[in-house]
């Protein structure tokens, strides 16, 4: 591997972990480019070659994942794991986790509590797919 291509993956890798730590903030592209020190049309281009999404549907999924647990292990309203997780629309959280998950936040609450298994497994197990697809039942 080039040491340009290294260099690369390392500015996108430093934004995408901004995202993780703070998914629950307002981010958007001109921060985030920012933040990996190269233009915004650079960055939306090199995220996704990287990772396979763009950073607007990475850190979807980043909020999706997260309000996923706090619907199974928390008693908050749907309003407020909306909010929590950093939508500021329900009806677009709504829509994102349907997309992401293939069900409502809703009906994916009525499954309850989440299994007595080490948090890792029920971590990767519960993990959306940047698919598209649903994860496993």
């Amino acid at each position: 591997m080039s040491r340009a291509v290294e260099d690369t993956n390392r500015r996108m890798l430093r934004a995408r972990d901004a995202m993780d730590r703070a998914y629950a903030e307002p981010l958007d592209v001109p921060t985030l480019a920012r933040i990996a020190h190269v233009s915004e049309a650079h960055f939306i281009r090199t995220f996704r070659a990287t990772f396979g999404e763009t950073p607007h549907r990475y850190l979807q999924r980043r909020r999706v994942e997260r309000a996923m647990f706090l619907l199974r292990t928390t008693d908050r309203s749907v309003t407020d794991v909306c909010m929590a997780v950093g939508f500021s629309s329900l009806g677009t959280f709504s829509r994102v986790f349907r997309e992401v998950v293939g069900e409502p936040p809703s009906v994916y609450r009525r499954r309850g509590p989440l299994p007595p298994v080490p948090t890792c497994f029920a971590m990767a197990w519960a993990r959306p797919s940047s698919s598209g697809e649903a994860p496993g039942v």
